[in-house]
């Protein structure tokens, strides 16, 4: 029997290659970065922009948003002028947190603005924050 001879330098190789594994995460990594923009957005509104220190958001915080068109949204389901204070009525009953943010276009009409405060008052909201854009 012959016995193989090894040449210098060559040995088995115990490293395990990383390479791959980098390709896969740079690639989630892109797609994530390019999806996590359109998971947050939410109703297309224009915010008016003023000088005020932010509230802090409470995650279980009621958000009513009123677009430029007059049209409403309880969090984002769209709702009726005639429907919204029963159904706002009805939201808030089962809620320990009565507190509601109100998003309104700045384009939006006044008038249109004090009727949507008027019914979540009547609706039971004990606290109402109004949402701006800060001004840069």
């Amino acid at each position: 029997m012959r016995a193989e001879k090894r040449r210098p330098g060559r040995q088995a190789m115990s490293e395990i290659n990383v390479t791959p594994f980098v390709d896969v995460m740079l690639v989630l990594l892109i797609i994530f970065m390019v999806t996590a923009p359109l998971i947050q957005q939410g109703i297309d509104v224009q915010l008016p922009k003023t000088h005020s220190e932010g509230l802090k958001r409470n995650e279980d915080v009621l958000v009513v948003t009123v677009k430029r068109d007059g049209t409403l949204y309880v969090q984002r389901a769209q709702v009726a002028m005639k429907e919204f204070e029963k159904k706002l009525e009805k939201i808030l009953a089962s809620r320990e947190n009565r507190e509601v943010f109100l998003r309104a276009d700045e384009k939006v009409a006044y008038g249109t603005v004090a009727k949507t405060l008027a019914k979540l008052r009547r609706a039971g909201a004990t606290r109402i924050g109004l949402v701006t854009e800060p001004e840069t």
